[in-house]
């Protein structure tokens, strides 16, 4: 076709056209492509964006939904055009930008559910610098399970970057519960008071009895302002990797044994003065006198040793890296160029994940039964009724570790015993008192009963010494007080 300007009258004519071609436009193979018979269809574009919501990558999206029709011929677009797809909806998404995004989330939330709860905090400028959220189940596991919990912001996220915290803990399979979750705009101990006095006001003032972080001076300073008289535990993760950052130099050397002795000071000790008598010689032995970071770690103790810590109730936790599986999901998930619309969808994907899991759990619960070794314990037969699965193991093992356990003495007076329990070849000495009564049959019936160890304290299980101490004055059974409804 031949186009021609007529400069007088400003205008195009076409002088010439030849109807007939002297090629193909394009082949048959690749006719699919022509813009001309492109389309996303409906139905596709709802398959797209599910599979964007599923964390699923641009490829495996698109070779999904070519699988279903036979092949990318069939398809009716171009992976250039799903780009295209996913770049207008996110688009849509933030019209009003983050901010109004993030706002429009979480009203849609409230919406969908009045107990959900979300706080944000501007700045001087009306600037969102940090936002809070927990949904309805959040803030139930939380009154079911938040005695002891931890605080983890070594997540970050999004593409600002921003420090992304977790408040987490153990429920009754010992799975990793989310109480709350919060972006941040940085990591000042002002940022963190406003942090833990929303968490408190989302939980109806409940305070934790211990809650676990790492070695976060601002962190450590905020506890101390909003939740002075809980039990603050430091991270044996994040320890251990300070360790090696100090003092790497000791872990290389073959001849070393550092990070064993260490750790044995972490978790080993459960007198303070063995405690402290182990710690002078592992200054003394590395030559670490004038070390700043054991030094200062050594001022915190009461944080990290088992010694001082066996006094609060910690469910068995010492770490924040409560779950690797769930860690794993996060940094999976959670990618750093994610927008706030699709940092939301994602992380609404980890959490249903680690509910449905908890469904699996409950499920197999009421399928198996629990396997009972000794078939006639009447100890074993009653907690069997009453604990989780994953909590009946635990208490099995204690019940047959109590089995390599000694009574050296023992003295029982007017419904009031004591015990000295040790372990087969140890020489440490283990102080089990209690009370009891006899019932109609004849039958002893323990009405209480401790442990200078101090495990039901602190895990809440009994353990193997006082099963010990309980078989010695002939008590079968143990009171329901002592199996902890969170369990």
């Amino acid at each position: 076709m031949y186009v021609s300007l007529s400069r007088e009258t400003s205008k195009w004519s076409v002088k010439r056209f030849e109807e007939n071609h002297n090629h193909l436009l394009h082949i048959p193979e690749t006719v699919h492509m022509m813009k001309s018979n492109r389309k996303i269809l409906e139905a596709q574009a709802i398959s797209i964006e599910i599979a964007a919501d599923c964390g699923l990558s641009l490829k495996e999206s698109h070779n999904l939904l070519s699988a279903q029709v036979g092949g990318t011929e069939w398809l009716g677009f171009t992976m250039e055009d799903h780009k295209t797809h996913l770049r207008t909806r996110r688009q849509r998404s933030l019209k009003y930008g983050e901010s109004g995004a993030l706002l429009g989330y979480f009203k849609k939330q409230a919406a969908e559910n009045p107990y959900f709860y979300y706080a944000v905090q501007v700045d001087v400028d009306e600037k969102i610098t940090n936002i809070f959220w927990a949904d309805h189940e959040m803030i139930t596991d939380y009154g079911l399970f938040g005695d002891a919990i931890s605080f983890d912001t070594t997540f970050r996220t999004n593409k600002e970057d921003r420090p992304f915290a977790l408040f987490a803990g153990f429920n009754h399979f010992r799975m990793t519960s989310i109480f709350g979750a919060a972006l941040l705009y940085d990591e000042t101990t002002e940022s963190f008071v406003w942090l833990f006095k929303t968490f408190l006001h989302a939980m109806s003032g409940k305070k934790p009895t211990t809650i676990f972080t790492d070695q976060d001076a601002a962190m450590a300073k905020a506890i101390s302002i909003v939740m002075p008289n809980i039990s603050h535990g430091l991270c044996t993760f994040h320890l251990n990797q300070n360790a090696l950052k100090h003092l790497g130099h000791l872990y290389k050397c073959d001849d070393s044994n550092f990070g064993n002795e260490l750790n044995t000071c972490i978790f080993g000790y459960k007198d303070e003065n063995e405690l402290r008598a182990a710690w002078i010689s592992l200054i003394k032995k590395y030559k670490l006198e004038d070390n700043l970071w054991m030094n200062k770690t050594w001022e915190l103790r009461e944080k990290w040793a088992h010694a001082y810590l066996k006094w609060s109730f910690t469910a068995g936790m010492r770490s924040t890296q409560l779950s690797e599986s769930l860690n794993a999901k996060i940094k999976k998930c959670l990618k750093s160029d994610l927008n706030i619309v699709q940092f939301f969808t994602q992380f609404d994907t980890v959490i249903v994940e680690k509910r449905y899991e908890e469904f699996k759990a409950i499920y197999n619960s009421r399928e198996k039964l629990p396997r009972l070794v000794l078939k006639e314990s009447p100890l074993l037969i009653q907690v069997a009724q009453l604990y989780t699965p994953p909590l009946f193991d635990l208490f099995h093992g204690g019940l047959d570790t109590s089995l390599r356990c000694k009574v050296k003495r023992c003295h029982e007076s007017e419904g009031q015993f004591s015990c000295v329990i040790t372990m087969y070849k140890k020489d440490v000495e283990y102080l089990v008192e209690g009370s009891f009564e006899i019932d109609e049959f004849g039958d002893n019936i323990c009405r209480d009963v401790c442990c200078t160890c101090r495990k039901f304290e602190s895990f809440g299980i009994l353990c193997c010494h006082a099963i010990k101490g309980l078989d010695r004055v002939g008590i079968m059974e143990i009171p329901e007080s002592y199996i902890l409804g969170r369990w």
